[in-house]
């Protein structure tokens, strides 16, 4: 039997102040299917969801099953938040997440992480598929990400703030996690699964960069480009989880190989690399308490 929800406008403001009285209910939510404390939040991108399908004893709530949540609409995202045990390690993950290029507000592009660290998760590990701006990463370069560049012209903790949650004043000067950083690259070797770094410049969408943009992005010192990642990063610091995370370069930029840029291509990268990408996110996980 199909239940249907009534549509959410996604675009109204959310203020940092509106944060827990939203959060309330969506734990009140979870709640009423999960009693389980998750260890870890893990956010799968495009073409990346797969690692669900480990999830042992899960329990899957689709994003419209939640009060102010609509449905994913991005290609690759089922859309879903899943509890469930990795390996033996309790983790909730999002299959999929809200992008600001659907129309939605900053603040309900953040609102999935800042449920992760209300259910209990001390750390976040984001995942994404991006454009690769170091030619020397090819696709299916997996890239840990050890800072990021804020291109969007928005940010999540703008309006009175939520002291409950957070300070008004967000340090990000170590906003990717070193010590985590250290732990994942560790998972990888440990997997034979080469692993590169660099920095992520997160920007709207929802179409591609020019070449010329691509070059300026370089030039600023980034490796990798994508249209997610940056404001959940920081609304995680915000709320004083750990963040750590990977970019699965699913093409070189545009003006590097002369083709045109497409979303197939995107998704073909994730079916490849997702299960490399997959391994680490198992090790990394099964080691967080070593």
């Amino acid at each position: 039997m199909t239940v249907e929800h009534p549509a959410v406008d996604p675009a109204p403001p959310i203020a940092p102040a509106d944060q827990p009285a939203r959060l309330d209910a969506l734990e009140a939510a979870v709640r009423a299917r999960s009693a389980l404390v998750p260890r870890i939040g893990i956010v799968l991108g495009s073409g990346l969801g797969g690692l669900a399908d480990d999830l042992d004893d899960a329990v899957a709530i689709p994003f419209d099953d939640l009060p102010g949540w609509p449905a994913a609409t991005a290609p690759g995202h089922a859309g879903r938040l899943l509890l469930g045990l990795l390996g033996g390690t309790p983790v909730v993950m999002l299959q999929g997440r809200f992008h600001l290029y659907e129309g939605n507000d900053p603040g309900l592009v953040v609102q999935p992480v800042l449920l992760l660290a209300r259910l209990g998760a001390r750390a976040v590990f984001l995942t994404n598929a991006a454009g690769g701006l170091d030619p020397s990463f090819g696709p299916g370069t997996l890239m840990a990400i050890a800072d990021h560049i804020n291109l969007t012209g928005r940010n999540p903790l703008i309006g009175p703030n939520a002291p409950a949650i957070g300070e008004r004043f967000t340090d990000l000067t170590e906003a990717w996690s070193p010590a985590l950083r250290t732990r994942l690259h560790a998972a990888a070797r440990a997997e034979g699964v080469d692993l590169a770094e660099g920095v992520y410049v997160g920007l709207v969408g929802p179409n591609y960069e020019t070449p010329a943009e691509v070059r300026m992005l370089a030039q600023l010192g980034g490796h990798a480009v994508g249209m997610s990642t940056v404001l959940e990063a920081i609304a995680a610091r915000w709320a004083g989880i750990e963040v750590v995370g990977v970019s699965l370069v699913t093409n070189a930029g545009a003006g590097y190989s002369g083709a045109p840029l497409t979303h197939e291509e995107v998704l073909a990268a994730g079916l490849e690399a997702g299960p490399r990408l997959a391994r680490v996110i198992r090790r990394f996980v099964a080691d967080l308490d070593a």
